[in-house]
């Protein structure tokens, strides 16, 4: 695992909804992933009203609850969140791929970015390493979020404007702008 963590940018959430959803299995370190992961949320001054949370109970129930929230068109970014720990079967890996192209499909399809905040480890420890100790994924996780919703909403205005303008298809000129 990369521990080459990107530079935070300093970027102010305060206008801002970031919609969380949380497994609730390992629930723990799951608290403490959402606990960091707002902290850092309400550190760029993203309102409290703004954060809004909805638990699942487990991460493989976690797409179904992010594509529905995303559905609804009122969030700049969201974020899903838990932790998958190998057992004694492949159950892991199969939650793990699964969860993660949902997710990336979710932000596609609807456009609303997500953070795919899902911590999957070997063992235990690791799990604690990276949601409760200095591995600190659910800062990282807020911090992403802000990152996505900006460009989302840079991105986003300017597609908006796109739309507005009528592309002439017949020109000869390609994509010509009347």
């Amino acid at each position: 695992m990369s521990q080459d963590k990107p530079s935070t940018p300093n970027l102010s959430g305060e206008d801002f909804v970031i919609g969380i959803i949380a497994a609730s299995y390992n629930n723990d370190l799951v608290e403490a992933l959402l606990k960091k992961t707002v902290a850092a949320l309400r550190a760029a001054k993203v309102k409290e009203e703004n954060i809004h949370l909805r638990r699942v109970p487990g991460s493989g129930e976690l797409p179904y609850v992010t594509y529905m929230a995303a559905e609804l068109g009122e969030y700049d970014c969201l974020i899903a969140l838990g932790v998958v720990i190998a057992g004694d079967t492949p159950h892991h890996e199969i939650i793990a791929h699964a969860t993660a192209k949902s997710l990336i499909d979710i932000s596609l399809r609807t456009e609303v970015p997500v953070i795919n905040g899902i911590v999957v480890t070997l063992n235990r420890a690791q799990a604690e390493a990276r949601c409760l100790g200095e591995l600190d994924r659910g800062t990282e996780f807020g911090s992403a979020a802000l990152v996505m919703a900006q460009h989302r909403a840079n991105l986003g205005f300017h597609l908006d404007h796109l739309a507005e303008e009528e592309i002439d298809f017949n020109s000869d000129e390609p994509w010509e702008r009347n």
